[in-house]
């Protein structure tokens, strides 16, 4: 089964009535319902589909039959003949009962949130590996809601010529999909050992990583491109990237490091959609360092941080090394731009600012080579100059007098960790402006 053959609706020349449920605990949770609507409205542009209205109802909580309510119901009925819609799309996730009953009572394609998600993966789907993924998560998806599907359940083309003696049609998918589930996994576990693989040989090699990680369209591909020069897909539109892309990027000081660039998160990104992305969303996991682009002209960036910061947690890369690095300041009214985090993490940028694409450059070197330091030792100390070509990079060395000079680079979280002993040697004065040091 290819992963768009279930068809969700997003063709071209469909028209899309938009609806969001705000219940208790969306009010709770702190979230922006217009916002969501917002974001839901560029997923189905995304998808090719034209949303022509909106509707919103404040419940308590869901309507376990028709999701907005019944009365809810019959009003969105009378909008969608107005609006001569012929798709509705829900901000949040239904059941499969509540499908069943909205279509036979509504008698337009019923899509949620999460399909439309797995809907444009599917269509931007380029490589086996970001195919069968999505596949994997479109079927977890739908095996649980499958009794519910009523007109839909006629475009999963499974199961026929494959009923079992006694079966009913929904038996025989259910285990037609629950095969397919076992043979995706089976095919996705040798993508994961030969990832290990090359991650393996990689760091055998002394290669270092970056990945780019962030909310779906802040930039990331952009800066990639920008960074190394690569041609890669960057346009305006939420998950134009899918598959990762890794590209060499050159440091000022001319070490190569790979550059990843990795799909976007979104708020209630599918718990399937990640699943089936873990094989994936490894490489975010083994990274030297991470950069988290986020989109600084947006209004919900702190929103869409956090979000980013979730689904890392959830991926168990929570405690990565990462350098915060807002991205297009240019569209950023000025007076917000201050309100921005900032220090040592945190970064300010423009992808078409070469000189800010230089200041990266200089930080991502910092963090993952170290400061360059001054080391004053006292030549006596030998064991404190073999430390020190231990856990850093001695770039020069020299004398001055009864002292050994060394110009380090080291980390900061190896000096942390082997090199507290140095810590009272390391002096202010600039290398390059001390006669005694000679390179080496």
């Amino acid at each position: 089964m290819k992963p768009n053959s279930y068809d969700t609706g997003a063709d071209h020349g469909e028209r899309a009535l938009l609806v969001s449920l705000v219940t208790d605990a969306v009010r709770q949770s702190g979230a922006d319902p217009e916002h969501s609507m917002d974001e839901l409205a560029n997923l189905a542009d995304t998808a090719g589909v034209e949303v022509v209205g909106r509707m919103m109802q404040n419940r308590d909580v869901p309507d376990t039959r028709w999701f907005v309510g019944k009365g809810k119901a019959q009003e969105l009925k009378a909008r969608i003949a107005e609006e001569e819609a012929t798709t509705t799309i829900f901000d949040q996730e239904l059941s499969g009962v509540q499908v069943r009953n909205l279509e036979e009572e509504l008698d337009v394609k019923i899509i949620d949130r999460t399909q439309l998600i797995l809907d444009i993966f599917a269509g931007r789907a380029k490589t086996r590996e970001g195919i069968l993924q999505v596949e994997l998560a479109q079927l977890s998806y739908l095996l649980p809601r499958l009794s519910g599907q009523g007109k839909n359940l006629s475009r999963l083309g499974g199961g026929i010529g494959t009923r079992g003696p006694g079966e009913t049609k929904l038996e025989t998918d259910r285990r037609h999909i629950r095969n397919r589930i076992t043979e995706l996994k089976r095919q996705l576990e040798g993508v994961m050992a030969h990832r290990k693989l090359h991650r393996e040989r990689r760091k055998k090699n002394g290669v270092v990583q970056v990945a780019l990680v962030g909310y779906t369209n802040a930039g990331k591909s952009t800066l990639l491109k920008q960074l190394t020069s690569a041609d890669v897909l960057a346009e305006n539109k939420l998950f134009a990237t899918l598959d990762p892309t890794s590209r060499a990027l050159a440091l000022p000081s001319g070490k190569e490091v790979l550059l990843t660039d990795t799909v976007g998160f979104i708020q209630n990104l599918p718990h399937d959609l990640v699943a089936a992305f873990r094989a994936t969303l490894e490489e975010v996991n083994e990274a030297d360092l991470l950069l988290h682009v986020v989109d600084a002209s947006s209004p919900m960036r702190d929103r869409q941080r956090a979000v980013v910061d979730e689904v890392l947690s959830e991926l168990g890369a929570g405690g990565q090394p990462t350098l915060l690095v807002y991205n297009k300041i240019d569209e950023c009214p000025p007076a917000a731009i201050g309100l921005l985090a900032g220090g040592p993490n945190a970064l300010r940028v423009s992808a078409f600012s070469a000189r800010d694409m230089e200041t990266l450059l200089r930080r991502i070197e910092d963090k993952l080579l170290g400061d360059v330091r001054l080391l004053s030792l006292p030549a006596e100390r030998g064991e404190l100059a073999a430390l020190a070509y231990r856990v850093g990079e001695v770039l020069e060395q020299g004398t001055d007098e009864d002292r050994l000079l060394l110009k380090l680079r080291i980390n900061p979280a190896d000096l942390e960790k082997y090199g507290r002993s140095l810590e009272t040697y390391f002096i202010e004065n600039h290398l390059a402006e001390n006669e005694n040091m000679n390179s080496v």
